[in-house]
Protein backbone atom coordinates (compact mmCIF):
# COMPACT_ATOMS: atom_id res chain seq x y z
CA UNK A 1 0.00 0.00 0.00
CA UNK A 2 1.05 3.19 -0.72
CA UNK A 3 2.03 5.80 2.36
CA UNK A 4 0.19 8.73 3.00
CA UNK A 5 3.32 10.21 3.18
CA UNK A 6 4.45 9.89 -0.22
CA UNK A 7 1.81 12.36 -1.41
CA UNK A 8 0.58 15.44 -0.72
CA UNK A 9 -0.87 14.35 2.73
CA UNK A 10 -1.97 16.41 5.29
CA UNK A 11 -0.37 15.83 8.77
CA UNK A 12 -2.96 15.47 12.26
CA UNK A 13 -0.93 16.26 15.15
CA UNK A 14 -3.79 14.52 17.19
CA UNK A 15 -3.59 15.78 20.89
CA UNK A 16 -5.58 14.34 24.17
CA UNK A 17 -6.48 16.35 26.59
CA UNK A 18 -5.47 17.00 29.79
CA UNK A 19 -6.32 14.94 32.77
CA UNK A 20 -9.52 15.56 34.48
CA UNK A 21 -10.94 15.45 37.73
CA UNK A 22 -13.11 12.10 36.46
CA UNK A 23 -10.11 11.28 34.64
CA UNK A 24 -8.22 11.17 37.88
CA UNK A 25 -11.44 9.53 39.80
CA UNK A 26 -12.01 6.76 36.98
CA UNK A 27 -15.15 8.27 36.21
CA UNK A 28 -17.00 7.91 32.84
CA UNK A 29 -17.09 11.02 31.11
CA UNK A 30 -18.70 10.18 27.19
CA UNK A 31 -20.61 13.81 26.20
CA UNK A 32 -20.35 15.20 30.12
CA UNK A 33 -17.66 17.23 31.15
CA UNK A 34 -15.11 17.50 34.05
CA UNK A 35 -12.93 20.12 34.46
CA UNK A 36 -9.33 20.15 33.91
CA UNK A 37 -6.79 18.95 37.40
CA UNK A 38 -4.07 21.56 38.19
CA UNK A 39 -1.68 18.22 36.56
CA UNK A 40 -3.97 18.25 33.27
CA UNK A 41 -3.41 22.56 32.98
CA UNK A 42 0.34 21.99 33.61
CA UNK A 43 0.19 19.57 30.87
CA UNK A 44 -1.72 22.01 28.49
CA UNK A 45 0.46 23.83 29.11
CA UNK A 46 3.97 21.81 28.14
CA UNK A 47 1.72 20.72 24.86
CA UNK A 48 1.28 24.42 24.33
CA UNK A 49 4.74 25.39 24.48
CA UNK A 50 6.02 22.35 22.43
CA UNK A 51 3.67 23.27 19.45
CA UNK A 52 4.96 26.75 19.86
CA UNK A 53 7.90 25.00 18.10
CA UNK A 54 5.98 23.81 14.97
CA UNK A 55 4.36 26.08 12.31
CA UNK A 56 0.87 24.57 11.69
CA UNK A 57 -2.07 25.93 9.91
CA UNK A 58 -5.07 25.02 11.60
CA UNK A 59 -6.44 24.62 15.39
CA UNK A 60 -9.85 21.94 15.70
CA UNK A 61 -10.62 21.00 18.82
CA UNK A 62 -14.05 19.11 20.37
CA UNK A 63 -16.63 21.17 21.85
CA UNK A 64 -16.44 19.69 25.14
CA UNK A 65 -14.84 21.82 27.89
CA UNK A 66 -12.02 19.64 28.88
CA UNK A 67 -10.79 18.99 24.97
CA UNK A 68 -11.86 23.47 24.46
CA UNK A 69 -10.18 24.21 27.75
CA UNK A 70 -6.59 22.32 26.22
CA UNK A 71 -7.37 23.82 23.04
CA UNK A 72 -7.54 27.83 24.61
CA UNK A 73 -4.11 26.92 26.20
CA UNK A 74 -3.00 25.87 22.53
CA UNK A 75 -4.58 29.03 21.14
CA UNK A 76 -2.83 31.09 23.31
CA UNK A 77 0.60 29.85 22.78
CA UNK A 78 0.77 29.44 19.12
CA UNK A 79 -1.40 32.50 18.38
CA UNK A 80 -4.38 30.68 16.34
CA UNK A 81 -7.84 30.78 16.83
CA UNK A 82 -10.19 27.52 17.42
CA UNK A 83 -12.27 25.86 15.10
CA UNK A 84 -14.69 23.29 16.70
CA UNK A 85 -16.17 20.05 15.70
CA UNK A 86 -18.72 18.05 17.62
CA UNK A 87 -17.80 14.34 15.31
CA UNK A 88 -14.56 15.16 17.82
CA UNK A 89 -16.68 14.42 21.25
CA UNK A 90 -16.03 11.42 23.03
CA UNK A 91 -17.86 8.44 22.90
CA UNK A 92 -21.87 8.84 24.50
CA UNK A 93 -21.64 6.60 27.31
CA UNK A 94 -25.25 7.40 27.56
CA UNK A 95 -26.44 5.84 31.26
CA UNK A 96 -22.56 4.60 32.17
CA UNK A 97 -21.79 9.02 32.44
CA UNK A 98 -20.98 10.00 35.73
CA UNK A 99 -20.03 6.43 37.12
CA UNK A 100 -16.83 4.32 37.21
CA UNK A 101 -16.71 1.15 35.74
CA UNK A 102 -17.05 -0.93 39.21
CA UNK A 103 -20.37 1.56 39.55
CA UNK A 104 -21.72 0.67 36.27
CA UNK A 105 -21.27 -3.39 37.05
CA UNK A 106 -23.37 -3.01 39.85
CA UNK A 107 -25.91 -0.81 38.69
CA UNK A 108 -26.63 -2.00 35.12
CA UNK A 109 -24.84 -5.79 35.05
CA UNK A 110 -26.75 -6.66 31.83
CA UNK A 111 -25.87 -3.53 29.78
CA UNK A 112 -22.01 -3.81 31.77
CA UNK A 113 -21.53 -7.21 29.76
CA UNK A 114 -22.39 -5.77 26.62
CA UNK A 115 -20.80 -3.02 26.79
CA UNK A 116 -17.49 -5.34 28.37
CA UNK A 117 -17.69 -8.07 25.23
CA UNK A 118 -15.92 -5.84 22.87
CA UNK A 119 -19.06 -5.95 20.24
CA UNK A 120 -18.78 -2.38 18.40
CA UNK A 121 -22.09 -2.31 17.51
CA UNK A 122 -23.46 -2.51 21.11
CA UNK A 123 -24.96 1.09 21.61
CA UNK A 124 -24.93 1.71 25.35
CA UNK A 125 -28.94 3.11 26.54
CA UNK A 126 -28.85 6.85 25.62
CA UNK A 127 -25.85 6.58 23.99
CA UNK A 128 -24.11 5.34 20.94
CA UNK A 129 -21.49 1.97 20.14
CA UNK A 130 -17.88 2.08 19.41
CA UNK A 131 -18.69 2.03 15.38
CA UNK A 132 -20.68 4.79 15.75
CA UNK A 133 -18.17 6.72 17.31
CA UNK A 134 -15.40 5.80 14.88
CA UNK A 135 -17.38 6.25 11.94
CA UNK A 136 -17.76 10.12 13.13
CA UNK A 137 -14.41 10.51 13.82
CA UNK A 138 -12.81 9.27 10.89
CA UNK A 139 -15.24 11.75 8.94
CA UNK A 140 -14.07 14.39 10.64
CA UNK A 141 -10.64 13.63 10.04
CA UNK A 142 -11.35 13.35 6.16
CA UNK A 143 -12.73 16.41 5.70
CA UNK A 144 -10.52 18.17 7.65
CA UNK A 145 -7.81 16.18 5.66
CA UNK A 146 -9.48 17.67 2.05
CA UNK A 147 -9.67 21.32 3.66
CA UNK A 148 -5.51 21.15 4.62
CA UNK A 149 -3.86 19.17 1.36
CA UNK A 150 0.04 19.55 2.28
CA UNK A 151 -0.60 21.92 5.51
CA UNK A 152 -0.25 20.05 9.24
CA UNK A 153 -3.39 20.54 11.47
CA UNK A 154 -3.39 20.58 15.33
CA UNK A 155 -6.58 18.30 16.81
CA UNK A 156 -7.02 18.48 20.21
CA UNK A 157 -9.44 15.23 20.79
CA UNK A 158 -10.13 12.30 23.60
CA UNK A 159 -8.96 9.03 23.88
CA UNK A 160 -11.63 7.21 21.87
CA UNK A 161 -10.95 8.95 18.91
CA UNK A 162 -7.63 8.47 19.31
CA UNK A 163 -8.82 5.21 19.68
CA UNK A 164 -10.31 5.53 16.24
CA UNK A 165 -7.75 6.92 14.26
CA UNK A 166 -4.61 4.51 15.65
CA UNK A 167 -7.24 1.67 14.67
CA UNK A 168 -7.81 3.45 10.89
CA UNK A 169 -4.41 3.93 10.12
CA UNK A 170 -2.81 0.54 10.93
CA UNK A 171 -6.26 -0.51 9.68
CA UNK A 172 -6.83 -2.83 13.07
CA UNK A 173 -10.73 -3.80 13.47
CA UNK A 174 -12.95 -2.51 16.14
CA UNK A 175 -13.43 -5.97 17.39
CA UNK A 176 -9.98 -6.20 18.34
CA UNK A 177 -9.15 -5.27 21.96
CA UNK A 178 -6.94 -2.41 22.56
CA UNK A 179 -3.42 -3.51 23.36
CA UNK A 180 -1.84 0.27 23.03
CA UNK A 181 -2.35 3.27 25.40
CA UNK A 182 -3.61 6.40 25.16
CA UNK A 183 -2.25 8.94 27.79
CA UNK A 184 -3.39 12.26 28.51
CA UNK A 185 -2.18 15.00 26.47
CA UNK A 186 0.22 13.24 24.46
CA UNK A 187 0.71 13.85 20.99
CA UNK A 188 -0.21 11.61 18.43
CA UNK A 189 0.96 12.01 14.64
CA UNK A 190 -1.40 10.65 11.18
CA UNK A 191 -0.80 11.65 7.67
CA UNK A 192 -4.21 11.64 5.66
CA UNK A 193 -4.07 11.71 1.65
CA UNK A 194 -7.69 10.86 0.42
CA UNK A 195 -8.60 7.03 1.39
CA UNK A 196 -4.54 6.59 2.26
CA UNK A 197 -3.77 7.30 6.20
CA UNK A 198 -0.57 6.45 8.14
CA UNK A 199 0.76 7.11 11.52
CA UNK A 200 3.90 9.11 11.95
CA UNK A 201 4.06 9.04 15.53
CA UNK A 202 2.00 7.74 18.53
CA UNK A 203 1.84 8.13 22.10
CA UNK A 204 5.06 11.00 22.31
CA UNK A 205 4.89 12.14 25.86
CA UNK A 206 8.40 13.52 25.90
CA UNK A 207 6.94 16.94 27.01
CA UNK A 208 5.19 15.86 30.13
CA UNK A 209 8.71 14.55 31.80
CA UNK A 210 7.78 15.65 35.12
CA UNK A 211 4.34 16.48 34.83
CA UNK A 212 3.30 13.17 34.65
CA UNK A 213 0.66 11.30 32.58
CA UNK A 214 -1.83 8.19 32.87
CA UNK A 215 -3.71 5.72 30.31
CA UNK A 216 -7.18 6.53 29.52
CA UNK A 217 -9.84 5.56 32.31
Amino acid sequence: MKDARDSKACELIVVRHGETIWNAEGRQQGHLDSALTPAGLRQAEAIAETLSKEKFGALYTSDLGRAFSTAEVIAAKCNHKITTDERLRERNLGIFQTLTMAEVEERYPEEYKAFASGNPDYEIPSGESARQRYDRAVACADDIAKRHVGQRVVVVTHGGILDSYFRRALHIALTEPRRFKLFNASINTFFVAGAEWSLGTWGDVRHLVGVGTQDDR
